[in-house]
């Protein structure tokens, strides 16, 4: 069997230097909870991390699609699509992917005087419903604002401001049913589509298909679709695939996350696929968008 600990196709990862860590733990703004390492894995096959002794700090792993494992102690848990877990500190454990459908994960390693704070007993994954109030999209917006400030880390105040922000990143974790009431307002006021297109946004990096849209709103296949088109005069999946090409030009045009790795992190597994359907429906190919927007 394959055991790989890092080196993926797609891969993201940042591991904080010691200067940079030391001089945060004196800062009084950031040395009660601040991150040592933070990454992204996309459908990792060989995905496998293992430490008999444990290590010093706290993980939270965050499953956005497929499915995983970790094993604390003696016990083992299934960790799926929309779920999260937090490792504690001196507590052997070992975790790794699903080998025919394999996670991906967004996950960080942190610490601090607080960090015990974001950690309840037991430990064991905790499912995030992924409802059209979910907010799983303004989540992840949440991490990469993290990851691309700790790209500046040597920057003192951007190691600050990400630290900080981490603590609204795990309190979307730790008090989920606060962060999500802020869209639990109105919401059944809206329109069908409109709730459609919400819960397709949360979820533009998944591979929704009709049924398995259809089945979270009730609906059978067909009743769903005549449905959305009436609204919208689209079929369901040409609107989500355009939410898609939407989300591949913020990428492309205000991050630096290479196009390899967009195509992966928005559910495309064929790069030539991806730029068929990128420069259908923009007119332009991926590489020539970035090019253009960036003058």
């Amino acid at each position: 069997m394959i055991h790989l600990k890092e080196g993926f196709k797609g891969q993201r990862l940042i591991a904080i230097s010691s200067e940079v860590l030391l001089n945060n733990e004196l800062n009084p703004l950031t040395n009660s909870l601040y991150i040592t390492k933070i990454g992204f894995f996309p459908a990792v096959k060989y995905h496998f991390n293992k430490k008999d002794n444990g290590v010093d700090y706290y993980i939270i792993i965050y499953c956005t699609s497929g499915e995983g494992w970790c094993k604390i102690g003696e016990n083992t848990y299934s960790v799926t699509e929309n779920q999260y877990i937090i490792l504690p500190p001196n507590k052997p454990y070992s975790f790794g992917a699903n080998t025919t459908n394999p996670w991906t994960i967004y996950w960080i390693h942190f610490k601090g005087k607080l960090a015990s704070s974001f950690f309840n007993f037991p430990i064991i994954p905790q499912q995030i419903q992924g409802t059209e109030n979910s907010r799983l999209q303004d989540r992840i917006q949440l991490f990469e604002e993290i990851y691309e400030n700790l790209e500046l880390s040597f920057h003192s105040d951007h190691y600050c401001y990400a630290s900080l922000c981490l603590f609204h990143f795990l309190a979307s974790f730790r008090y989920i049913d606060q962060y999500q009431q802020i869209r639990n307002k109105g919401l059944k006021e809206y329109r069908f589509s409109e709730r459609v297109i919400y819960y397709m946004r949360e979820n533009v990096e998944s591979n929704l298909t009709l049924e398995l849209l259809a089945k979270h709103f009730n609906f059978s296949p067909s009743h769903f679709s005549a449905l959305f088109q009436k609204e919208t005069k689209q079929s369901p999946i040409k609107y989500f695939i355009s939410l898609k090409i939407e989300k591949a030009c913020q990428y492309l045009e205000l991050s630096t996350i290479k196009i390899s790795d967009i195509y992966i992190k928005l559910g495309f597994h064929d790069a030539a696929y991806f730029s068929r359907i990128f420069s259908k429906v923009m007119g332009i190919s991926p590489s020539k968008y970035r090019e253009r927007e960036r003058l």
